[in-house]
């Protein structure tokens, strides 16, 4: 069990990190709650992070929504127990128009993360199916594409392609091994982004994806790469 106290003082902690109104911590206290409660049979996060669930995740999630005030429509990438794309549609929740596709092959997450949507009332379509199932699908909806700790950054710029090319951009939490992860994709993408400090860890990054495009010796699916 994990001490009500610490909980409350992490939340504390992050919510003076990542402020949010009154209406928007409710919602985000019943999310809380049922994940705590999810988390007995199914593993949303590491079970070692739950003592500090408001400021390792919820925080993390909500410092994204600063670098895109004004989007409404978002994708999130691998959403697991919610983080970030959940999150971010529990707060975008009073604003007309706004949808946060939340991809998640796992069948129990998904499922999760629709009893989610449904207690917080946060808009939300979750597709249980793979990325590359549902990227090509939407691509042209999207304005802001979200990840986190689901892979490194030249897999992610591969699945997230078809939206970035057709406008999105993207917003992708890392750790402190950023700067490898961007230089192996720049041996295959031409890539606009600014590297920013996390927040909420201060290892932490997030990549903020402004425009890509391939290099032209970039193989196309199925031929070799002929580098070395």
């Amino acid at each position: 069990m994990i001490a009500a106290r610490k909980l409350d003082d992490d939340r504390t902690a992050a919510l003076r990190l990542t402020p949010v109104s009154h209406e928007t911590a409710v919602r985000l206290d019943q999310f809380a709650a049922l994940l705590l409660r999810w988390q007995r049979a199914v593993q949303l996060v590491a079970t070692s992070t739950l003592p500090k669930l408001w400021t390792r995740h919820i925080a993390d999630s909500l410092q994204l929504l600063d670098l895109a005030p004004a989007a409404k429509l978002w994708v999130d990438f691998g959403s697991g127990g919610g983080f970030p794309g959940l999150v971010i549609a529990i707060v975008l929740a009073d604003r007309p128009g706004a949808l946060v596709h939340l991809i998640e092959s796992d069948s129990r997450k998904a499922a999760f993360l629709r009893e989610a949507a449904r207690l917080t009332r946060a808009p939300v379509k979750v597709h249980a199916e793979r990325i590359e199932s549902v990227a090509k699908r939407i691509a042209g909806e999207i304005e802001i594409v979200t990840a986190r700790a689901l892979a490194p950054l030249p897999r992610l710029l591969d699945l997230a392609e078809p939206m970035l090319a057709a406008g999105a951009q993207g917003l992708f939490l890392k750790g402190q091994d950023v700067d490898n992860e961007l230089t192996q994709a720049a041996k295959s993408w031409n890539i606009q982004a600014r590297i920013l400090p996390s927040r909420t860890d201060p290892r932490g990054k997030i990549i903020q994806i402004e425009r890509i495009s391939p290099l032209t010796s970039k193989p196309r699916p199925g031929q070799p790469s002929h580098d070395r």
